[in-house]
């Protein structure tokens, strides 16, 4: 006589709708030292898909060395009276508007790879829920290196001088890789949201627009209008561009970098369980 064998169903494994395996209960909770791991693994990928399509460096390459002449050329005679006084000003603000932009790509490749199935296959493995996340925006570190840096290039070949020195400058870099990082959990909220790539290009575009324009990443905010004085003066783009100023200027540690670092820790303590949770939802 036979016996049916039979499962604890404490024990058994779950199964989705197409009968693969899942983890079963309580066991994806992930240790912090897998979460890391798991997080470089995915970093490294976003690195190689880099390295096979250049053109997606395109905005922190090219991007840089035409925006910074055109604009120091452009508006330095009008706004400092010649182009060497208005490149302390345009330099640092160029840096913040770059990397501000580079943030919008994390967003729409973030839509692509959710478009394209990518993350279909995060979700039926025992991984971290933020590191399919993270590991993409660790891998945008690089970029915004190489636009702060080239930035940085491009003004001293036409003429900049920063006060700050080595140290001055390698401060600044790293407070806009730090910056660009937590203002990436913004549009990668959006690239969540979105319904298609183009939709959440289109909803970046219309939140980096103000933030960079509407700041003193141009023109110092005395010379603005009250009401749009008072919006520049704590827009969080500011207060990061007026850091890079001291840190690469005048090599000083102020009370605006501590600022600056308060509203970065800020926007990642929001933004960051936001994009978890409509990630988890989403998947």
């Amino acid at each position: 006589m036979s016996t049916v064998p039979t499962t604890d169903p404490a024990t058994a494994p779950a199964t989705d709708p197409v009968g693969l395996a899942q983890v079963p209960e309580g066991a994806d909770r992930v240790s912090l030292a897998d979460t890391l791991s798991q997080t470089m693994t995915l970093a490294w990928r976003a690195t190689m898909k880099m390295r096979r399509s250049l053109e997606v460096m395109f905005d922190v390459t090219i991007q840089p060395l035409i925006f910074t002449a055109m604009f120091a050329y452009i508006f330095g005679g009008a706004i400092s009276g010649d182009v060497g006084s208005y490149l302390p000003l345009i330099i640092p603000g160029l840096i913040g508007q770059t990397v501000l932009t580079a943030c919008v790509a994390t967003g729409v490749q973030l839509r692509t790879d959710m478009d394209t199935g990518v993350f279909d296959r995060f979700k039926v493995l025992p991984i971290s829920r933020i590191a399919p996340l993270a590991g993409p925006m660790v891998a945008d570190l690089l970029r915004y290196f190489i636009a702060s840096t080239l930035t940085f290039a491009v003004g001293i070949a036409i003429g900049y001088r920063p006060g700050g020195g080595v140290l001055g400058v390698a401060g600044a870099i790293l407070l806009a890789m730090l910056a660009g990082w937590s203002l990436a959990w913004i549009f990668t909220l959006f690239g969540i949201l979105g319904r298609n790539a183009q939709g959440v290009q289109g909803i970046s575009l219309l939140v980096m627009f103000p933030l960079t324009f509407l700041s003193n990443a141009f023109v110092p905010t005395q010379t603005m209008p009250a009401p749009l004085r008072a919006f520049a003066d704590v827009n969080p783009v500011s207060l990061v561009i007026t850091a890079i100023r001291d840190l690469a200027n005048d090599g000083a540690v102020t009370a605006d970098v501590g600022w600056a670092l308060v509203g970065c820790a800020a926007v990642i303590a929001v933004f960051a369980p936001l994009s978890v949770r409509a990630f988890n939802r989403r998947m």
